[in-house]
């Protein structure tokens, strides 16, 4: 949960916008059409296989988990209106729309054949939702000549007073992938392609949008008000006046490519963004950052990197000045990028130029940077720190690698783990069943996990050769005395062994416990691979808050006025750990997320679960993490230590809303060297409060490169009175040791005294100094060489 939406300025720029919004039809339960003759086949596995999904923890054993749009009258013919059909699909089995905020256990994967589907109003996306076309052959959605509504697909709508269907800053779990949106029969003064208003565990993949060109176009690609996200990767965008109309707290977005868009890139506001990957061509402007003006900017920061301008005079317009406010709005960081199509790279809001084009710009920046504990205000070129080849392709860009689909292997490639034994059911221990699965999977073939609750009891020992996927994430659940013991910690995936090389692929699953957990590691990651042979995508950890784990606001709730801790409501004992010998790491649009909230019984109350751990890091690298979050863990939130050839880009994190009751590290205590122990709270005089969970510590690190940050900090024990006077924590960023070559860029942190913290509490860079739209931000943090400490002991080292 996010804590704060966006003001309500930004909740008003449908209005600017100029689209029109109308009332979504209400959702209601819908049936199959069985008498519908499917015109269009596809050998796209998805479609194929056999279906056996169910959701363990409902109410409804006949509740369908997949559906296929032309089950439900949609023709794809491209001359009936298919928006009843497709809408009907995906609300069939009464699910979570108006008036039920969030749901785990009405989850809908809707596959669409190949067509074109012809719609009249917007596509309403329900929660737990995935629009899944065919990667094959993509379909289709086009908009009819009368369009009424916001979009063709929304994810969250309005109803006629303002108010959403879902809370925007909660608006979790949903994919859109594998379309073509079409805006093209539609005037040019009106239509958006979707309205994605959403959080984490979201992603857009693999979608073409196609708009009118020209200058009297109004056509939006996405437009986006609000949210707390999120990742969206491999879109393009042809024609329009906005490829993409974007405001969100935090994103990364990755292989975006714009076509004759009058500006590629409007955004909005935010607090932190990262683009990376990113082709504009025959675009008026790319980046237009400059709303709000020198005096009031609007966007928090903006990160491009690894991009190319072709034939679009203005790369980028910025408000920021000597003198704009607030002080580090409009952050901005250019690495790696090819202006040599843009006469103007970065430009002034009236078009006037800062910095010239016709180049690659390397390192650039405006915002504030420092050195050390020396902050300065910047419009230039920054430092250009080396970057080591093994995190880099072959082009010397930061390396990538899109979530595979598995779109050319027919459906007799996918094993079901059920054809192992394995239930699904949430009650029966599926252990021996899944580690025959591991053992039997072939390295040619895909094991799939149908939709379902797979208890587990023991580790699952994962070989170094295996891809996985899952139908709509289905829950791997850690249980029991194997994993109570924290001063004995078990992992429950344990990735490959150390000194072993492998190829390992997870996508579309998610790991709970339950009931409590404390000694279990959700996800270890033994193993080395090669660049791009592994990864972990749309993959989850979600510890309590949810059907099934235990650990839900009946039990859990929030009591801000006990000192007491419910040890039923413990959750594990880390969530991801990237051990010694791990190399070719790479985790993309994951969530390690700590439920603060509840999600399925109908209080949604706010909840307590006291999780230990969250990502830690000593791998030698080369390791790479898009679009990833860790929240509300007790010691910290993410921990690299003693690693070598890190790379992340943008980080999202928040420290537990009932921290300092009980003071970090309550109710655990240190287990290993690498654990806080918050003695620096004795020694730094602290103004506000000390013992709470660390957003980030690096210690005795090499080659690290964090590409945009947004750690937060929003309650003193569940009150927020702390937010406005920015002094809810007294430390967020601990560097600590011989960290070389370590470089931060667009750290953004919130309500924490201390942004930057070194040894023996030394403050780098505070908040005050750095405030921008919400939080603070620095644009440009370096540490090259040896902090004034120099040694290797690990109980000094780590006392933090």
């Amino acid at each position: 949960m996010r804590a704060f939406s966006p003001l309500s300025l930004f909740s008003v720029v449908a209005a600017v916008f100029t689209l029109l919004l109308v009332l979504a039809p209400s959702q209601t339960s819908a049936s199959p059409v069985t008498s519908v003759k499917r015109a269009t086949s596809s050998n796209y596995w998805l479609a194929n296989i056999k279906r056996q999904g169910s959701v363990a923890y409902g109410s409804d054993s006949s509740y369908a988990v997949y559906r296929n749009v032309m089950d439900y009258g949609a023709k794809g013919d491209g001359s009936t209106d298919d928006t009843a059909a497709i809408n009907a699909a995906i609300a069939a089995g009464s699910r979570c729309g108006w008036g039920c905020d969030s749901s785990t256990v009405k989850p809908a994967l809707v596959y669409f054949p190949p067509g074109t589907y012809m719609v009249s109003q917007p596509i309403v996306m329900l929660y737990y939702t995935q629009l899944v076309g065919d990667a094959l052959n993509l379909p289709v959605l086009k908009a009819t000549a009368g369009f009424q509504g916001m979009a063709v697909l929304d994810s969250d709508p309005y109803d006629s007073s303002g108010a959403n269907m879902f809370t925007n800053q909660n608006n979790f779990f949903r994919q859109v992938r594998n379309f073509k949106i079409d805006l093209t029969g539609m005037p040019q003064t009106a239509g958006a392609g979707i309205h994605w208003q959403v959080a984490q565990a979201t992603s857009l993949q693999n979608i073409v949008f196609n708009m009118i060109p020209g200058s009297a176009s109004k056509q939006v690609g996405i437009f986006m008000d609000n949210g707390s996200g999120g990742f969206m990767s491999d879109l393009v965008f042809n024609g329009g006046n906005y490829g993409a109309f974007l405001g969100n707290q935090q994103f990364t977005s990755r292989n975006w490519t714009f076509n004759n868009c009058n500006t590629a890139i409007f955004m909005n506001w935010n607090w932190a963004w990262t683009l990376k990957s990113v082709s504009i061509n025959n675009c008026g402007v790319g980046l237009d950052m400059s709303n709000g003006g020198s005096t009031n900017i609007l966007i928090g920061s903006v990160i491009l990197m690894d991009s190319k301008l072709t034939n679009t005079p203005i790369g980028v317009k910025t408000s920021f000045t000597s003198n704009s406010a607030p002080a580090t709005a409009g952050t901005l960081i250019i690495d790696n990028v090819d202006f040599s199509g843009s006469p103007i790279a970065v430009a002034s809001a009236d078009g006037s130029s800062i910095l010239a084009g016709g180049k690659v710009v390397t390192s650039w920046g405006e915002g504030r940077q420092y050195a050390g504990t020396s902050g300065s205000r910047v419009q230039g070129p920054l430092a250009a720190p080396s970057k080591p080849a093994a995190l880099l392709d072959a082009s010397g860009k930061f390396f990538e690698r899109s979530k595979p689909q598995y779109e050319s292997l027919p459906a007799s490639s996918f094993i079901s783990v059920k054809s192992f034994g394995a239930k699904g059911d949430g009650v029966t221990d599926d252990t021996a069943a899944i580690q025959k699965a591991m053992a039997g999977t072939t390295s040619n073939q895909i094991l799939y996990f149908d939709h379902g609750a797979y208890v587990v009891s023991k580790t699952i020992n994962v070989p170094n050769k295996i891809k996985m996927t899952g139908e709509i994430w289905p829950l791997i659940m850690a249980t029991g005395s194997f994993f109570a013991d924290p001063s004995n910690p078990q992992p429950v995936f344990d990735i490959g062994k150390a000194g072993e090389a492998g190829a390992v692929e997870i996508t579309d699953l998610m790991f709970e416990t339950k009931g409590p957990a404390p000694g279990a590691i959700m996800l270890k990651w033994n193993m080395a691979s090669a660049q791009g042979a592994s990864g972990i995508w749309d993959a989850h950890v979600r510890i309590g808050g949810s059907a099934g784990t235990g650990l839900q606001s009946d039990k859990c709730s929030k009591n801000p006025s006990s000192t007491a801790v419910n040890t039923a409501c413990e959750g594990a004992y880390m969530l991801f750990w990237a051990g010694t010998k791990s190399a070719g790491v790479y985790l993309e649009n994951t969530w390690f997320w700590v439920a603060d909230h509840e999600l399925d019984l109908p209080d949604h109350n706010q909840i307590n679960i006291y999780n230990g751990r969250g990502v830690y890091i000593e791998s030698q690298g080369p390791v790479w993490l898009y679009g990833t979050s860790s929240e509300h863990n007790v010691f910290y939130n993410y921990e690299i230590r003693n690693a070598k050839n890190v790379f992340m880009g943008m980080i999202q994190s928040e420290t537990p809303y009932f921290q300092s009751n009980p003071k970090a590290p309550a109710p655990f205590v240190p287990q290993r060297p690498s654990d806080p122990t918050f003695s620096i709270c004795s020694s730094q005089n602290p103004s506000a409060p000390c013992y709470k969970s660390w957003g980030l510590r690096v210690i005795d690190s090499t080659n690290v490169f964090i590409h945009g940050l947004g750690l937060y900090s929003f309650f003193e024990n569940y009150s927020q009175d702390c937010v406005a006077t920015n002094n809810c924590q007294q430390n967020m960023i601990g560097l600590q040791g011989s960290n070389n070559n370590l470089n931060m860029y667009a750290v953004t942190t919130k309500a924490s005294v201390n942004m930057i913290t070194l040894d023996n509490g030394v403050a780098a860079a505070l908040d005050a100094d750095n405030r921008n739209v919400f939080g603070a931000t620095v644009a440009y943090y370096r540490k090259g060489g040896s902090s004034a400490r120099d040694c290797d002991d690990e109980d000094e080292e780590d006392d933090q």
